[in-house]
């Protein structure tokens, strides 16, 4: 089980980095919050099928098991994108690219406020550190913007990654005891509807003005079952297992695959900046993860040994 962990962080990191150049597609037609209110709507309805199809408990019972629905449908999906993108009205995608950064130094901090005993080390700190200026490198933003950002915006921002971290660490440390399947899809539904909400509120959001094409419909769809169910439900799986501090690590890792689908897809050059941040979140990734890197190469060493001695 321990060495899907690796590999379900680099699916998780893939395929939400695979939704930025969706994103981009699919704003072009539809209002951002209302569109990330779509996304979760289909996503919960799809969970919700999947649940009933494999004859899941579907309601849950008691404060134990709504807790993790509502601190995850409120903050780790509803609260977290409606800042977001309420936040992105003001300030370029750089400055947010470096505020959402933040989420992995910000998450130790919180872990110590809660019950869990997850730690860094100073090691692991530095590590956390250089992943941070990596993002910076990689997102290159204007200095005169940093400066000059509307204050509004850059709170706005900097509560949507206060809220992803604060909901990792709350929904980690709730006890899971309903069926997966059905507690995300009371996530999703929990989000879409704050999602909505946030949209009624938003100037310029509405019905009317949703352009309806083949490309926002695929948008759509792709985010709710690619990067919304699927995403957000290896995300979940995830989160149990490794804890908020390592899994808030894919804020690093998911401007790599960024980068990548939107230089194949939509013909964005790879900046020599871009180079740099990665060589330097992998440097700050190798520091954090260098416990979990030497006990695999330890135990590979040691299965080629005995496949060695097997074929003497």
């Amino acid at each position: 089980m321990r060495t899907l962990r690796p590999l379900v962080f680099l699916l998780v990191a893939a395929i939400w980095g695979t939704g930025f150049a969706v994103t981009e597609v699919g704003l072009r037609w539809l209002p951002p919050a209302l569109f990330a209110a779509f996304r979760f709507d289909l996503a919960a309805a799809l969970l919700f099928a999947l649940a009933v199809w494999r004859g899941n408990r579907l309601r849950p019972a008691g404060r134990r098991e709504w807790w993790p629905i509502v601190t995850g449908g409120v903050l780790l999906i509803g609260v977290h994108h409606a800042l977001l993108f309420a936040g992105q009205q003001y300030v370029p995608s750089a400055v947010a690219a470096v505020l959402l950064g933040l989420i992995p130094i910000v998450t130790p901090a919180l872990t110590r406020l809660s019950t869990t005993r997850e730690r860094l080390t100073p090691i692991g700190l530095l590590g956390v550190g250089l992943g941070f200026l990596g993002v910076v490198t990689i997102a290159n933003p204007d200095p005169s913007n940093l400066v000059g950002s509307d204050l509004r915006g850059v709170a706005l921002v900097l509560g949507s990654a206060l809220a992803f971290a604060f909901g990792a660490v709350l929904t980690h440390d709730a006890t899971a005891t309903m069926p997966m399947l059905a507690e995300q899809a009371w996530m999703m539904l929990v989000g879409a509807v704050v999602l909505h909400a946030t949209s009624a509120l938003l100037p310029g959001e509405s019905l009317s003005g949703v352009v309806w094409t083949s490309a926002g419909v695929f948008s759509i769809v792709y985010l709710a079952v690619v990067a919304g169910a699927a995403g957000f439900a290896l995300y979940f799986w995830l989160l149990r297992r490794v804890g908020p501090v390592e899994v808030s690590l894919l804020e690093y890792v998911i401007p790599l695959f960024a980068a990548v689908v939107g230089w194949v897809a939509l013909g964005e050059a790879i900046a020599p900046t871009t180079v740099a941040g990665f060589a330097i979140i992998f440097a700050g990734f190798v520091l954090v993860k260098r416990q979990s890197i030497r006990t695999g190469l330890r135990e590979w060493r040691d299965r080629s040994i005995t496949a060695t001695q097997r074929a003497d």
